[in-house]
């Protein structure tokens, strides 16, 4: 904690931060820490964001406020024509963003059946792609994933630009860090440091050489009224403490 904001409520603002500019979209946030911070996008600098209650609801920065029905089919027009930027899960994930959520070892024979490839692949070539990690250690961030399943930027340039065409990672936020991919080749980079955490601490966490600014800065705080949204109206049972203990 520093000066009495959590470390999971810096993870909540940087999540909230990877939606803004987007403009009327669906956000799709997976995780506690990402919900919250679409909520606090929605309800702060990001209004025309559209969130739904998980299945078939658009709803208001409230999920009791429903505004409107989301049938199937219209949810996977946003996906294919891009109207949708999703922040995803990791289990695995390398330096060029490619992600890894179905297996952890030869896929024949895995050691650990995940969830599976499911909409990684159509969410990374479709629209705009984010990750949340809320361990961020060397098991997570890989030299090489064991199976793509979202697809990283090398991955799409090989591919060409039938594929690369609307690719778009914007960000990695962890319990550390923000990284992106603003580098030349488009690999990861830290963007931001969270308040407490050294460049060195999230070099010992990653599984390859990760660039770090000299001047990078931290992670910006949560303003009164933003910390007021997440405590009492939006995250009042603190469900981003239980992800991201500080």
């Amino acid at each position: 904690m520093t000066g009495g904001v959590t470390r999971a409520e810096y993870c909540v603002v940087a999540c909230a931060e990877a939606w803004r500019g987007d403009g009327e979209i669906l956000a799709a946030p997976m995780g506690a820490v990402p919900r919250i911070g679409a909520r606090l996008a929605k309800r702060t600098f990001a209004p025309e964001l559209m969130l739904t209650d998980g299945e078939a609801m658009i709803v208001g920065g409230d999920p009791e406020v429903v505004e409107g029905w989301l049938p199937y089919r219209a949810h996977l027009a946003l996906v294919t024509g891009g109207r949708r930027h999703v922040m995803m899960g990791a289990s695995q994930l390398d330096r060029h963003g490619n992600q890894n959520i179905s297996c952890i070892g030869d896929w024949k024979r895995p050691k650990r059946q995940l969830l599976g490839v499911r909409g990684a692949p159509v969410n990374t070539l479709n629209n705009p792609t984010s990750y949340w990690v809320p361990r961020h250690s060397r098991r997570v961030f890989v030299e090489r994933v064991d199976v793509v399943c979202g697809v990283g930027y090398d991955r799409a340039a090989a591919a060409g630009p039938g594929a690369a065409r609307f690719h778009d990672l914007r960000c990695v936020v962890t319990d550390l860090a923000v990284l992106d991919f603003a580098t030349p080749d488009r690999t990861l980079r830290v963007r931001s440091l969270h308040p407490g955490v050294t460049a060195e601490a999230v070099r010992e966490a990653t599984g390859f050489p990760l660039d770090i600014a000299d001047d990078v800065p931290s992670t910006r705080e949560p303003t009164p009224a933003e910390l007021r949204l997440i405590r009492e109206v939006i995250d009042p049972e603190g469900a981003r403490e239980r992800e991201v203990p500080s």
